[in-house]
């Protein structure tokens, strides 16, 4: 609400100090959320691996074991690169956007045609569900190759690493949304 009445030049200064107000509210609630969610989703991925421990009988493990390491990395490496996936499927999609709203205003000012936003709209929804199907199968297929392929110690290592970096992961870009949110 505070970008459209920062927009907008008949809105008196008193809606803009309101509508600060509660876009401010509004960050806040957002940080508090997400800080939740993030812990508890932390908490019930630890459970799991330690429940998928129970199952396949690890009662400990050795960091430095020649499997469990390279597991670690792997999965540390698999959450930047769904990360990178994700927001290059971000920026493909919105460039694809941006080409359907040039040439809709290029027609519109050559031949006067309405503009149709259900395009736009169309673009969102498809390309976005065809650009995860590869980070998808990523996270679907990995945990399962890994553990077929070379054993559920390397498997508990990489949920391991994917447990850590993905809570650094989103805290980090928790907060840099909300700082982005706020420039």
């Amino acid at each position: 609400a505070g970008g459209i009445a920062e927009m907008s030049q008949e809105v008196s200064d008193k809606t803009r100090d309101t509508t600060d107000s509660l876009d401010a509210l509004g960050n806040t609630t957002a940080v508090t959320g997400k800080g939740f969610a993030i812990g508890s989703a932390v908490f019930t991925a630890l459970a799991l691996m330690n429940a998928f421990a129970d199952a396949v009988g690890l009662q400990e493990v050795n960091l430095l074991d020649e499997v469990v390491l390279p597991g670690i990395i792997l999965g540390a490496a698999l959450l930047f690169v769904f990360a990178a996936l994700t927001m290059l499927s971000v920026g493909s999609d919105a460039e694809a956007i941006m080409y359907e709203c040039r040439s809709q205003l290029n027609e519109k000012w050559e031949h006067s045609t309405p503009l149709d936003s259900q395009k736009c709209v169309d673009i969102c929804t498809t390309e976005s569900v065809k650009e995860m199907v590869i980070p998808g199968l990523l996270a679907i297929f990995m945990p399962i190759v890994v553990g077929l392929m070379i054993g559920p110690r390397c498997l508990l290592g990489l949920l391991a690493g994917s447990i850590s970096s993905g809570f650094l992961l989103a805290v980090m870009m928790s907060n840099a949304g909300g700082a982005w949110d706020n420039a």
